[in-house]
């Protein structure tokens, strides 16, 4: 039985069970159900990368660092003038579409800064490219 088919088969248990206080609860256990068997129609199949292809950062230097924010915040200019590396900054939202790696040098220490795309709410379902920013590390 498919996902579809338990959810009908749920919402017409509900239709046929009486509404009072003896069957709340059994009433509120399966309104708890269809939610799960929603959430289960809405995420990727098992064994897909999530909803995009995401992008790989190689480790460098002697620590990590990755600025993470709201879009158009400012994480693209501040990687520029800390490290030199040449990341894309407008006027629109997700000018950063890929993780961009720059080194700061500090006490000679590297330290490794990576601007991401911005984040916003909804970024774990899909919203405004969230699925695309994963970091592999190797």
């Amino acid at each position: 039985m498919g996902i579809i088919e338990k959810i009908k088969e749920i919402e017409f248990e509900m239709a046929r069970t009486q509404k009072n206080k003896a069957t709340e609860y059994h009433l509120g256990q399966l309104k708890a159900k269809i939610a799960k068997l929603r959430t289960q129609l809405l995420e990727p199949p098992k064994g897909s990368s999530g909803g995009g292809d995401g992008f790989e950062v190689t480790k460098f230097g002697h620590g990590r660092v990755a600025l993470i924010g709201f879009p158009s915040v400012g994480k693209s200019t501040l990687l520029t003038m800390l490290t030199g590396t040449q990341s894309e900054a407008a006027s629109y939202e997700f000018t950063t579409l890929t993780c961009i790696p720059g080194i700061i040098h500090y006490n000679d220490t590297k330290i490794q800064l990576l601007d991401l795309p911005g984040i916003i709410e909804g970024a774990s379902e899909g919203k405004g490219r969230g699925r695309q920013v994963n970091l592999l590390q190797s």
